[in-house]
C-alpha cells in the first residue's frame, strides 16, 4: 500500500511556537496562513471570471486572452471526456511551452484526469518507458516533425492507445502562419497520411463543441493532478504523484510570498519547460493565479529572451542559476532593458553568491533564492522578498511548512541549530508518494517529514543553508568534502563564467575532487592561477585534484549544471587506463 504523506500541518492546538524562522518571517506573511484546497480547474476560471479581457498568454506575437484560454480549455474537457476520458485516466502532454500547453493542462484536470508532464527532447526509448511506467493511454503533441514523429512511433509500439494532435501554425499569427507553411513545411508531420491515423485525434475534431463539459467531483487532498518524474533521491526515473491540493497549496503559498506584485496588473516570463515543476508552478499556476500575461517561449534562445524581458516588459522571471548567469555574460546585456522586473526566483540549483550579487547590481531587482523539490511541488522555501536576505541561504519555509535537519546516520534523529545533516520537509505540498513504488515511497520519508537528500544546517534565525547533495558529497581519506564549497570558491575567479565539481578516484585519498572550468569570454587563466588563488579561501583537503578547462559544461534538459556526464567520463578514462 502507497504510504501517504500528512496533508496538511497541525492545527492551532499542535502547533509549536517555538520555530527559529518565526521571528525573522516577513511581517507582511503569516506562516500560520490557512489555505483551502482547490480543483486546479478552478484557478482558471476564478482568473476567466476575474481578468477575461486580459490577455493570459503572448505567443511568438499572437496573444490569447483568459477568456479565449477558458473557452477553448472546457471545450477541450468535452472532447476528451467525449472519449473516455476522466478519472482514472492519464494523460500525457508533450509539448513545448505554448497556448496549447496552458489549455490542455487545465482542460485534462477539469475530466478528473492526471496529468502526466513528458520532455518533448527525450528520445523515443525515455519516452516509451516513462508511458509504460505511468500508465498513460492518451497523448497531446503539436504536428511538429520532431514531436509527432515521436508519438506516431509510440502508437506504432502500442505503447498508447490515443494521440491528440494539434496544429502548431494555428498558434501562430496570422503572417508568420503563412510564411510558416510556405517555407517551413518540412518541419511539420502528416498525422493525415500517418499508418496510425485510426487512432489519432485532431484538435479541430476535438474541440468541435459547445464546451458544456460534465462537471466532476475533485476531491483536492486524494485525487491526483500531476504524475512529475524525478530522478528523486536515487536517481531511478519515478513518478512523484501531486495532488490538486498539493499543487493548488503551493502557488498560494507562493501568492502569499510575493507581497510586492500586484494581482491582473503583471507579465510573467516563460522561458523555463513548463514539463519541469519549477515553471509548471512558478509561471503557469502562479500566472493564472495571479491574472497575469505568460510571456511563452516555445524553445530558449537568450537574446530573444532578453529582448522579450524589455519590449513586453515583463515583471516576474523565474529562473535556474545558469539563466541568470548567461545574461550576465551576454555581449549585448548592457543595452537590454531591465528595469521593468519586479520579482526575480531563482531555484533549481545552488545559486552562486558571485551571480546573485552582479545580477542585482546589473538589473535593479533584487534575485531571490528558493528551493524545492518535484516532491514539494515545488516550492519549500524562499528567502523573504520584503525581510532579511541571507547569502548562500536558501532562505526560511514558506507559510505552514516546516523544515527539519536530520541526522545522516539515523533519520528519526532532529539536530540542533548549525549542526549539518539531512534537510527534510513537512507541509500541505509535499507529495503523496511515488506512482507504484510502495517501498521507495517509504524510503522517502521520516516519520511525517519527506527526505530531500540534500545536505544542510539551520541557523539561529531558521536561514537554511545547503551544503550539497548527498549523492555529489566527497569521501576523501574519511572524511566528507561538500563541491559546492569548491564551487562558491572559484566562482569567486573575476575569469570564471561556470565551474562543476565532482568526486573522481584518487589512489591516495579514494576519492579527491575535480574542478570542471568554462572561463568568460576573453578571459584567460591557468590551473597554477586558479589553485594560487583558492589557497587561502578552502582547506587543502578541498583543493581539486585537478582543473580541468572546458568550452561548454554538460546541462540538464532545464539548463542547470549536471555532473552527472561528468562522472561518467572519469569512470571511462579510469576503465580505459
Amino acid at each position: 500500500m502507497t504510504r501517504v504523506a500528512p496533508r496538511k500541518p497541525a492545527g492551532p492546538k499542535g502547533q509549536r511556537h517555538d520555530y527559529p524562522w518565526l521571528k525573522a518571517y516577513p511581517k507582511s506573511v503569516s506562516w500560520e496562513a490557512q489555505f483551502e484546497p482547490q480543483p486546479l480547474g478552478h484557478m482558471l476560471d476564478q482568473a476567466v471570471a476575474a481578468y477575461g479581457s486580459r490577455n493570459c498568454t503572448y505567443f511568438l506575437g499572437k496573444t490569447m486572452t483568459y477568456a479565449e484560454i477558458g473557452d477553448l480549455c472546457n471545450r477541450i474537457a468535452k472532447g476528451l471526456q467525449q472519449r473516455g476520458v476522466g478519472k482514472g485516466t492519464h494523460v500525457g502532454l508533450l509539448l513545448p511551452n505554448s497556448p496549447s500547453y496552458v489549455a490542455y493542462y487545465f482542460g485534462v484536470l477539469k475530466t478528473g484526469a492526471t496529468v502526466v508532464n513528458y520532455n518533448p527532447l527525450y528520445t523515443i526509448e525515455e519516452l516509451e518507458e516513462q508511458a509504460r511506467d505511468s500508465d498513460t493511454t492518451f497523448l497531446v503533441t503539436l504536428d511538429l516533425a520532431m514531436l509527432f514523429d515521436k508519438a506516431e512511433a509510440l502508437l506504432e509500439k502500442g505503447v498508447i492507445e490515443t494521440a491528440v494532435v494539434c496544429t502548431f501554425t494555428d498558434l501562430l499569427p496570422g503572417a508568420k502562419s503563412v510564411l510558416f507553411k510556405l517555407f517551413k513545411r518540412k518541419e511539420l508531420g502528416d498525422p493525415h497520411g500517418s499508418d496510425q491515423r485510426h487512432r489519432i485525434v485532431l484538435e479541430d475534431d476535438l474541440v468541435a463543441n459547445d464546451g458544456g463539459y460534465k462537471r466532476v467531483d475533485i476531491e483536492p487532498s486524494r485525487d491526483i493532478a500531476v504524475l512529475q518524474y524525478t530522478g528523486g533521491t536515487t536517481g531511478t526515473p519515478k513518478g512523484a504523484m501531486l495532488t490538486h491540493a498539493n499543487l493548488s497549496i503551493n502557488v498560494q503559498q507562493i501568492k502569499d510570498w510575493t507581497t510586492s506584485l500586484e494581482i491582473g496588473a503583471e507579465r510573467v516570463m516563460g522561458i523555463l519547460p513548463f514539463f519541469h515543476v519549477f515553471a509548471m508552478t512558478t509561471v503557469l499556476n502562479f500566472g493564472v493565479v495571479m491574472g497575469a500575461e505568460i510571456i511563452l517561449m516555445p524553445r530558449f534562445d537568450l537574446y530573444d529572451a532578453l529582448k522579450l524581458i524589455g519590449s513586453l516588459k515583463a515583471t516576474v522571471l523565474p529562473g535556474v542559476p545558469t539563466l541568470y548567469n548567461a545574461m550576465l555574460h551576454h555581449p549585448r546585456i548592457e543595452k537590454v532593458d531591465l528595469s521593468s522586473l519586479k520579482f526575480c526566483i531563482s531555484g533549481g540549483a545552488a545559486l552562486p553568491v558571485e551571480v546573485k550579487r552582479r545580477f542585482e547590481k546589473l538589473s535593479g531587482c533584487e534575485l531571490v533564492e528558493g528551493y524545492g523539490l518535484s516532491e514539494t511541488s515545488p516550492v519549500a522555501t524562499c528567502n523573504p522578498v520584503d525581510g532579511p536576505v541571507k547569502e548562500g541561504s536558501i532562505g526560511i519555509p514558506v507559510p505552514r511548512t516546516v523544515i527539519s535537519i536530520r541526522a545522516l546516520d539515523n533519520p528519526e534523529r532532529e539536530l540542533g541549530t548549525g549542526e549539518d545533516g539531512e534537510i527534510c520537509i513537512k507541509g500541505p505540498q509535499v507529495m503523496t508518494g511515488y506512482w507504484n513504488r510502495p517501498e521507495e515511497t517509504r524510503e522517502a520519508f521520516a516519520g511525517d517529514y519527506f527526505r530531500s537528500g540534500d545536505v544542510g544546517h539551520m541557523d539561529e534565525d531558521g536561514f537554511t543553508f545547503i551544503i550539497d547533495r548527498l549523492k555529489d558529497m566527497i569521501n576523501a581519506s574519511g572524511f566528507k568534502i561538500y563541491p559546492r564549497r569548491v564551487e562558491e570558491a572559484i566562482y569567486a575567479h573575476p575569469a570564471v563564467e561556470e565551474v562543476t565539481v565532482v568526486g573522481v578516484p584518487d589512489e591516495y585519498r579514494g576519492e579527491a575532487p575535480k574542478a570542471f572550468v568554462k572561463l568568460k569570454k576573453g578571459r584567460s587563466a591557468s590551473a597554477e592561477e586558479l589553485f594560487e588563488f583558492l589557497e587561502p579561501k578552502i582547506s587543502k583537503l578541498e583543493m581539486p585534484s585537478d582543473i580541468e578547462f572546458r568550452d561548454e559544461l554538460p546541462k540538464t534538459m532545464v539548463g542547470k549544471l549536471s555532473k552527472k556526464e561528468l562522472r561518467a567520463e572519469d569512470k571511462d578514462a579510469e576503465a580505459e587506463g
